[in-house]
């Protein structure tokens, strides 16, 4: 009888001291080193870039405390910031996408499909447009807006629990009435108030500083260990509602604290950097696809995010020459490239 070897069965059990045990796939585990010495890299890279350029060994020796004053104003004060904005803003994308992708079954179910990017924009321009606000009630109007549009689709997809489909659905239709509106909204700005609504659109990691650090950070520090305590009941559930709750799983409690979460992750990257597109539906099947692993793939997704977006504005401002673009151009390109391969693998595979 042949045995054929799956990341399933190449998984170990490690049993910590206090009689925890844990379930770690060895090739996941490599993939997340590498993909976090990658963001790494990327990080460092990106520090270095810009009008006054700093050598890689300049950069690390500065995050050490050894470098010139200079070096550690435009390192610690200047670029720093932007590059842990990234960082924090992929993760929490990557992460998002993987939950929502997971919690519908389906490829396509990301908050950039699911209408709450486009939920947070319309929270931002309401206070753009009509408040002429300043950049922290931007902020606060874009997580609102996320909240708001997540609470509206997991209501109006709510039937005796909800379900992939349904919600992708649902989101779609959502997404249409909120574009419909951010459009509305820009057609009643005045020249400034548009322009600025249009450079916040793109999506952009330029100004950032430490008062976008912080938040995000408590957030993400919160949020990653409830996502990752819930992960064995998400894992459960990909197998069906019915298993799942065979095997103890609260399901509806479960879903309901994850799409929470991935809510409030995706509403506060937006409202830190913008509407990033593409990045939560691009990292989750990046990562699941270099771990080989089935599953939600959670931290492999989000560190898959935090890598790309950094490698995205690093690209963003030195391949092409003098015009620096906004990162979310970037990410809208790839992105966009890896939707239309994604749809053309799915319909060969006859799945869609």
């Amino acid at each position: 009888m042949k045995t054929h070897s799956t990341s399933r069965t190449a998984s170990r059990a490690v049993r910590t001291p206090g009689g925890l045990s844990l379930r770690v796939d060895p090739r996941a585990l490599i993939v997340v080193v590498l993909l976090l010495a990658a963001a790494c890299a990327a990080g460092v890279a990106l520090i270095g870039t810009g009008d006054a350029g700093i050598p890689a060994a300049d950069v690390l020796k500065t995050l050490a405390g050894n470098g010139t004053a200079y070096q550690d104003f435009i390192v610690n004060e200047l670029r720093l910031p932007r590059v842990l904005v990234g960082l924090l803003v992929g993760a929490s994308l990557g992460l998002g996408g993987a939950l929502f992708q997971s919690v519908s079954r389906n490829p396509l179910g990301s908050p950039d499909v699911l209408g709450l990017s486009q939920g947070s924009t319309a929270g931002a321009l309401v206070v753009i447009v009509l408040m002429s606000g300043t950049s922290a009630q931007v902020t606060f109007g874009a997580l609102v807006g996320g909240l708001v549009t997540g609470c509206a689709i997991y209501l109006l997809a709510w039937k005796q629990g909800v379900h992939g489909y349904r919600l992708v659905l649902v989101g779609i239709g959502v997404s249409a009435i909120a574009t419909a509106v951010n459009g509305y909204l820009l057609t009643k700005a005045d020249l400034v108030d548009a322009a600025r609504a249009v450079v916040w659109m793109t999506g952009s990691l330029n100004g950032r500083d430490w008062d976008q650090v912080w938040p995000l950070l408590a957030l993400c520090a919160v949020l990653v260990p409830l996502v990752l305590a819930n992960a064995r009941g998400l894992r459960m559930m990909e197998m069906g509602d019915d298993v799942a709750n065979a095997l103890g799983v609260r399901v509806q409690r479960v879903r309901l604290v994850l799409m929470v979460s991935a809510v409030l992750l995706t509403a506060a990257a937006t409202a830190a950097a913008g509407p990033v597109s593409f990045v939560a539906l691009t990292a989750p099947q990046l990562a699941r696809r270099l771990t080989r692993s089935p599953g939600p793939n959670l931290v492999p997704s989000l560190c898959m995010g935090a890598a790309l977006l950094v490698a995205a504005d690093w690209a963003s401002q030195r391949l092409f020459g003098a015009d620096q673009l906004p990162v979310g151009v970037v990410t809208g390109v790839l992105g966009g490239g890896y939707l239309l391969w994604l749809l053309v693998t799915e319909r060969r595979a006859g799945r869609i």
